[in-house]
């Protein structure tokens, strides 16, 4: 017998090996000695009053053995002469295409403008020490794609367009820590998620799929409505049957490529800000009502805020505990931060975006004849203006949070974990006034909410800029683009994805929708 139940566990309780066993028999009324084991099934951690509890969902084996396998098998078989589908990157949306693609027995053809995981160390390390950005391979471009790199978070609201636990479990099956399907906000972490990258790399090859790295597309062979070829920067061409578009929100050749050959783009709404950085036992004392070190047991403290500014929202992005803030820019010229947090999230500091809300219908009149282009022009000329006002490097500009708020300039700044480093500049007069009086306000409503948030000790960092795309590629029921019959607009950079889990739960629907007549 299986018995799924509820149980709440305090800290001092946590520190015992068998308490699940203990209170499910006392809450099932049973010996314990009748308990074949304890399955946890969710767990996430309450601390809103000072006396901290963990809660549990578990399964219960009663006299009955606790399975050994998962229940989701995972049928890759050879497609090394199956028909091609081809698909353009190679981040959580192409990755989950290409291994969909083998499930249903297609051979997947992945062009990857980065590189793989391994070589792409080298360009991280050329942007944090020599300030130099390789436009191919960064943060953003190469295998993994914008995840590998930066986090590794997996929590996702988008719990309708797909089976969550079956993209959870693939994760698993390829190395990920089998704790991703306990918690209630799972994480990775940038140290462990490339090995999880090249396992499913491997995979794809030994079924016969194909992977080109530094291989960048750069045009697309059209007619009758459909793409009979890609051309590649080589200048080589590759005929093709059905492509998907997995991109990500940072491949903006795209996105001018499509707008050139006339083919449908949509303006998006987005958001932009800075990254606030805290040393990491502020936010812990805040969340978990200590003085000193938090417990052991307990897990370095994160955070969510949102607050409505002048009708627009002001909110945390992307935040990461124990964590660092990486260069996130894909060109040389700007300057754009991001965060990431290791597996075991032991950091100093803790980072998180701060952003506004933008609205491309209202917001950008002065940007109008972009067209739908407005809010990539407008989220380009803030990231030049960090790059300039950080000394044309990647040099971030910086302020005391209290100073920006306060309106000065900083004469000196906090410790950061930013490696390219820190200058400080008036971010209150530099940003536009839309973004830069909303977040001023917003940081003040923070303090209010969260006593010893607003504090001389954290810094802010620009700018946050890259939290989505600015454009979307519209797509039909069938999940092609309207205009093109074969081209299945994917992921972040399509539009329709917010993270590394609905990438690859889309990424799984354009595999299934470009499959069909095939």
């Amino acid at each position: 017998m299986v018995k799924e139940i509820q149980l709440r566990v305090t800290l001092k309780e946590e520190e015992r090996s068998d308490i699940l066993v203990l209170k499910s028999a006392l809450k099932l009324d049973i010996d314990k000695s009748d308990i074949t084991g304890v399955k946890v099934l969710r767990k996430s951690i309450d601390a809103r009053k000072p006396k901290i509890i963990f809660n549990y969902k578990v399964a219960v084996y009663i006299k009955e053995a606790l399975p050994e396998t998962s229940e989701y098998q995972f049928d890759y078989k050879d497609v090394s002469k199956a028909k091609p589908i081809h698909i353009i990157g190679f981040g959580p949306a192409g990755m989950y295409a290409a291994l969909r693609c083998i499930e249903l027995g297609f051979k997947p053809i992945v062009l990857e403008r980065g590189k793989n995981v391994q070589d792409r160390r080298r360009d991280l390390r050329a942007i944090n020490q020599d300030h130099l950005v390789n436009e191919d391979s960064n943060y953003c471009f190469g295998e993994g794609g914008a995840g590998t790199y930066s986090d590794g978070k997996l929590y996702t609201r988008s719990l309708k367009r797909g089976d969550v636990r079956r993209i959870f479990e693939n994760l698993v099956y390829h190395g990920a820590t089998d704790q991703i399907l306990i918690d209630a906000h799972p994480h990775i972490g940038t140290n462990k998620l490339p090995k999880v990258v090249q396992n499913i790399r491997e995979t794809i090859l030994k079924y016969g799929g194909d992977i080109h790295f530094e291989t960048r597309v750069t045009d697309f062979k059209i007619k009758n409505n459909e793409i009979k070829a890609i051309q590649l920067q080589n200048g080589a061409e590759l005929a093709v049957d059905k492509v998907i578009l997995a991109t990500g929100h940072s491949a903006r050749d795209i996105f001018y490529l499509l707008h050139e050959k006339e083919m449908a783009l949509e303006a998006k709404s987005f958001a932009m800000g800075v990254r606030v950085e805290h040393p990491q036992h502020i936010i812990d004392s805040i969340q978990y009502h200590c003085s000193g070190s938090r417990h052991d047991l307990l897990p370095a403290a994160a955070y969510s805020l949102v607050q409505q500014v002048n009708n627009r929202g002001v909110y945390s992005f992307c935040m990461c505990p124990g964590g660092f803030i990486v260069p996130a820019a894909t060109a040389n010229g700007e300057v754009v931060v991001n965060g990431m947090s290791p597996s075991k999230r032991n950091n100093l500091y803790a980072n998180s975006g701060i952003v506004v809300e933008i609205n491309v219908d209202t917001d950008l009149s002065k940007y109008e004849h972009f067209g739908v282009l407005k809010g990539l022009e407008y989220q380009k000329n803030l990231e030049r203006l960090a790059f300039t006002s950080g000394g044309r490097s990647q040099v971030a500009p910086a302020q005391r949070l209290t100073d920006f708020v306060e309106g000065r300039l900083s004469t000196d700044l906090n410790p950061c974990s930013y490696q390219p480093g820190l200058k400080s500049a008036p971010l209150h007069s530099l940003l536009p006034k839309f973004i830069g009086s909303r977040l001023r306000k917003g940081f003040d409503a923070f303090g209010k909410k969260m006593k010893g948030y607003y504090t001389n000790e954290a810094n802010i960092v620009g700018v946050e800029s890259r939290t989505s795309s600015p454009i979307s590629i519209p797509r039909t029921t069938t999940l092609e683009h309207p205009q093109i019959s074969n081209l299945y607009p994917c992921g972040e950079g399509g539009g329709y994805a917010g993270g590394i889990i609905s990438a690859a739960m889309d990424g799984e629907r354009c595999a299934e929708a470009a499959s069909q007549n095939l």
